[in-house]
Parts: C-alpha cells; structure tokens; sequence
C-alpha cells in the first residue's frame, strides 16, 4: 500500500504540476484576450440569460433536456464535496492563500469553461437512442478531424477512469465521513460497518435514477441542486456575519498568504508558494471543473441550437461555485476557526476534511447543529455530484466502445455502483489525492483542443454578439 501510495502522489505531483498549471490558467487568460474579457464584459448579459431564466417554463425534445436541467447537471457535478472538504483541504495543506489562487483560477476559468460547452454543442450529435451527447471527444472528432481522434479516445478514457475518482469514491467518502461525525455528535456508534451501509444505500439511489438517462438525471438535480444550494449558503452566511469581526484578520491572511505562506501558515511545516499555488488552483479545478471538460457532457444534451447561448451557462456555473460557494466556505471555516483559536493557533497543513468546516460553524451553531448542517448539505452536494459523474463516465464509456457500447455501459454502470459502496471506506487523504491526479491527466487532452479549436470559438461568439 505505501508503494501505491508513492505512485498516486508522484502521479498528482506530475499531473499539476508547473507545465499543466501554466496550460490550465494559459488557456484562460488566451481566450480572456482573444474574446476581449468576454466574462466580465457581458457578465450581466450571461447573468439575465442564465439565472434569470431559471424558473421560466423551458421545453426539451427526445433524447435531450431543457438549459436549465442541463446547466443543473452540470452544476450538480461541479457543487460537489469541492466546495466543502475539496476547499478546506486547499486551506490546510496550502494555507489560507490558497483561497486566493481558487479565486483566480475562477476568473479565468469562466471563459474556458464557456468555451468547452460552446463547442460541446457546436460538435454534439445523435446517438443511436436518438439523444445528444457531446463534450471534448465529439469536439475533437468532429471538430478537428481523423488525424486528432486519437487525443479524443485518450481524453474519453481518462474520463471514464476519473469518474471512479471525483464522481465517485471522494463523494462517497466524504458522505460517509460527515454523517459519521454527525452520528458521533450525538453520542452514536459508528464503525467500518455503518459506512459500508451508507455506501450501499447511495449506491440503490444512484442505481434507480441513472437507469432512466439524461433525462431522469435532468428531472432530479433540477431539483435538487437550488434546495441544497440555498441552505447551505444561508447557513453559511449565518457563521460569517456571526463571526464578522474576523474578518479583517482572515482577508489579510489570504493576501498576504497567496505570496508569502511561510510567513502566515506555519513555516515549520514547510509550506511553500509553489503548494500553495498548486492546491488553490486544483481544488479550485476539482470544484468548478472549468478545463476539465466534464460539464460539457452534460450541456451537449440541450434542447438550445444556439451553441453561444448554452456557453453562458458555463460562466454562471464557475462564478456560482467557486466565486459564491467556494468563497463562503473558505470564510466560514476561516473566520469561524479563528474566532474559536486565532488564525495562528489553527494547524495548517496538519486536518482537513468536512469535520474541520463542521468545527468552524459549531461557534454559531453549536456543535451538533453544526454536525447536522455540514452532513446533509455535503451529502446532497457529493450525491448530485455522483449522479452528473454517472453520466460523464456513462458517455465517455459509449465513445469507447462504439458498437458494442450498450453492453459496455450497462457493465460501467454496475461498476460504478460497486466502487460506490467500497470508496465509503476508504482513507480521506489518498482518495484525494487519487482525485486530483485524475483531474490533471483529463484535463490536459481537453485544453489541448480547446486551443486548437479557439479559432471556432472567437467566430461564434463575434457572430452572436454582432446582432446584438
């Protein structure tokens, strides 16, 4: 196990490391150029055309869903344990700066991920059940041609693997480890055997819903997704406000974290930019998802025909998760620990994990209020998070297996409700770790033909913007 454990960590250490986080905030700050700010200058246009539509009735055809259910899809997958223990792992081993680094690869990540869902529908196309599917592998084959197909089979099948990662067993493990300490809270007895049974009853949830497809998945995260988002941003909110004389001290420490941690997290622990830079930026990845090319899988099946009009869903998305969710639960954990301790006083670089969040709101809320709160909207974020990631693996599963895909689905799906129920038990760190390994390795075909395919980009989106 430590030889395995040597091998996933030099993976991750390669997979982020400097050439891929020049090309991940590159490609970001290319298209920022080359579309003129686009995310910034027309925020207030994808916002009225994406938030502002929400709850207005929208229809969708066989073998697709609606934008809204597409974007919640998505959404699903990207608002995810990331948001929770995904940016209290960034805190604690990179330090409070590593919040300043999520920040940035937010506001360059919004472009790319309108990009990605831009030519997701652009390249998408018919199954033979009739429904859409899309996402990097159709935008490399159709897009780029037979010479670059081999990149689009190298990106389909990182995906499907990297679901067993990110879509998978860190869900599942970070559902089991927050209703274990829920459990606890209230003097419980817990055990290897009460996560296993938390494993095989998500697991029976996952089974029902992804058999009936895209549009079942559609039907619940539409649902879904708001409710949890609304309570745990309320909840949220209640610890900043209930600890706001914090929060001086806890901006400074992010700054001047962001370029200096050894002066600000604990020097002793050998926490240096380079770390913190990386953890900031991937765990801002592994929550937003923006470059990862996962979320245009999802957007490809909507009833939109305007491929621009569907790209605004992917800078709605990247703000909505790392800029508001990401943001909320680095102050509160921030600004409740260090009411609790001082922001010198927390062990950076030693916990992490949902418990740490749930410690940090247990000032306001009380410990096992707090417990309450961090195990049912973490287990609501890493649910839909599964259900989006069911999807992702499903499809880049089909583009594999061409004629014999339908078998090699069904097996897929299966595989991925067995691995839910062994991932409950599984230890925090390497799971992590395992996660963000995958992530880089995913990501690196799909922002190779996001640059190749800029020039299609820049075309539509001029074209549309022209007219109006």
């Amino acid at each position: 196990m430590e030889g395995f454990t040597k091998f996933v960590t030099a993976l991750d250490d390669f997979a982020w490391g400097p050439v891929m986080l020049i090309l991940l905030v590159g490609t970001g700050v290319y298209f920022t150029a080359r579309t003129g700010a686009l995310q910034f200058r027309k925020f207030g246009y994808a916002m009225k055309n994406t938030l502002g539509k929400a709850f207005s009735k929208q229809k969708a055809g066989k073998g697709e869903v609606t934008p809204f259910q597409a974007m919640t899809t998505a959404l699903a997958g990207t608002v995810g344990t990331g948001n929770i223990a995904g940016v209290t792992g960034a805190i604690f081993i990179g330090g409070p700066g590593a919040v300043f680094w999520l920040w940035v690869s937010a506001l360059v990540g919004m472009i790319t991920k309108y990009s990605e869902v831009l030519l997701a529908v652009k390249y998408r196309e018919r199954n033979a059940a009739g429904d859409w599917v899309g996402g990097p592998m159709y935008s490399i084959k159709n897009g780029l041609g037979k010479s670059w197909l081999w990149l689009a089979y190298l990106f389909a099948f990182f995906g499907m693997v990297a679901s067993f990662g990110i879509g998978n067993t860190t869900q599942v493990d970070s559902i089991a480890t927050a209703l274990n300490t829920a459990v606890e809270a209230f003097g419980g007895v817990t055990g290897n055997a009460f996560r296993i049974a938390i494993g095989v009853i998500v697991a029976i949830i996952v089974a029902v819903v992804i058999i009936g497809g895209i549009k079942r998945i559609g039907a619940v995260t539409e649902k879904l997704v708001p409710f949890m988002a609304v309570i745990y941003i309320i909840a949220a909110l209640i610890v900043i406000f209930g600890n706001i004389g914090q929060i001086g001290v806890v901006l400074g420490a992010i700054f001047k974290g962001a370029f200096s941690p050894r002066g600000i997290a604990g020097g002793a622990l050998g926490v240096g930019i380079m770390t913190t830079i990386q953890k900031g930026i991937a765990r801002g990845v592994f929550s937003n998802e923006a470059g990862l090319g996962s979320a245009p899988i999802a957007h490809a099946a909507t009833s939109h025909v305007d491929p621009v009009k569907q790209g605004l869903y992917g800078i709605f998305e990247v703000f909505m998760d790392s800029i508001v969710i990401c943001t909320l639960t680095s102050l509160a954990l921030l600004m409740g620990l260090s009411g609790q301790v001082g922001i010198n006083g927390i062990e950076w670089g030693v916990s992490h994990g949902s418990e740490m969040v749930a410690a940090a709101f247990s000032g306001v809320f009380g410990g096992k209020f707090s417990a309450i709160i961090i195990a049912v909207g973490l287990s609501l974020f890493a649910l839909s998070t599964i259900l989006s990631w069911s999807l992702y693996g499903a499809r880049c599963c089909e583009f594999l297996f061409g004629k014999v895909s339908k078998p090699a689905t069904l097996v897929y799906k299966v595989l991925f409700c067995v691995v839910l129920i062994i991932g409950s038990t599984l230890g925090l760190d390497l799971v992590w770790t395992i996660g963000d390994a995958l992530n880089g390795l995913m990501a690196l075909p799909n922002l190779i033909a996001l640059l190749l395919l800029s020039g299609t980009v820049i075309k539509l989106t001029k074209e549309y913007f022209a007219n109006r």
